[in-house]
């Protein structure tokens, strides 16, 4: 019986759907050559409820530039065709962690996340070693480093749920209080509904722990 219980647990845990990473609020900044500082982490109201979600085959969310407005790098619905305005966004090859696609700024037009392949020498934007690395090109804005060793954006441990740094304990008492309160928060798979699936999704990331 012992056994049977902890197969159908593991079989459980494995079939929880695929969790979208937050950007790290300590790292959440990449650098644009015509237009300054772009944040991942805090569009919306409240600050961050529109932000970046980096998912296996897409990106969703919005960036904020003080000298370009909103950049929206799609709405959730990828991965993106990028035939025309209304199917947009940045893609991520779930092999390779490479972007392609485009995002949208209104202000400053399309922004092409397949352009690193041009800059000298080539340096493709993409996910890698769970941050941001690479060139994205704008024809409005010139180049957004994304390459940058210290001023970068970085993905968020999901497992760190009360975001003090490291995996513990505290961190599953943090996600059963906002599961119990019904905290938005505790969507943990961004499904929009609060159910037993954002448990198995946060005990699949909190077994994983950080990179």
């Amino acid at each position: 019986m012992k056994l049977a219980m902890t197969t159908a647990a593991a079989l459980l845990l494995s079939a929880a759907p695929a969790l979208a990473q937050e950007i790290d609020q300590n790292h959440k900044h990449a650098w644009g050559e015509n237009v300054g500082w772009l944040n991942f982490a805090d569009a919306g109201d409240p600050p961050g409820s529109l932000s970046v979600r980096v998912h296996a085959e897409f990106l969703e969310g919005f960036v904020w530039a003080e000298n370009a407005g909103w950049i929206n790098l799609g709405n959730g619905g990828g991965p993106y065709t990028n035939n025309d305005g209304a199917n947009f966004g940045v893609n991520r090859d779930p092999f390779t962690g490479h972007l392609s696609g485009y995002a949208w700024g209104e202000n400053v037009g399309w922004i092409n996340f397949s352009g690193g392949g041009m800059a000298d020498p080539a340096n493709p934007a993409r996910v890698e070693a769970g941050r941001l690395r690479g060139y994205a090109w704008g024809e409005n804005i010139g180049w957004i480093n994304l390459d940058d060793d210290e001023h970068y954006v970085a993905l968020a441990c999901p497992a760190d749920f009360n975001g003090d740094g490291a995996v513990n304990t505290l961190d599953v008492l943090a996600f059963l209080n906002a599961y119990t309160a019904g905290d938005p928060k505790a969507d943990f798979n961004g499904d929009t509904v609060i159910n037993t699936l954002d448990v198995l999704a946060f005990l699949n990331a909190y077994t994983a722990g950080c990179p």
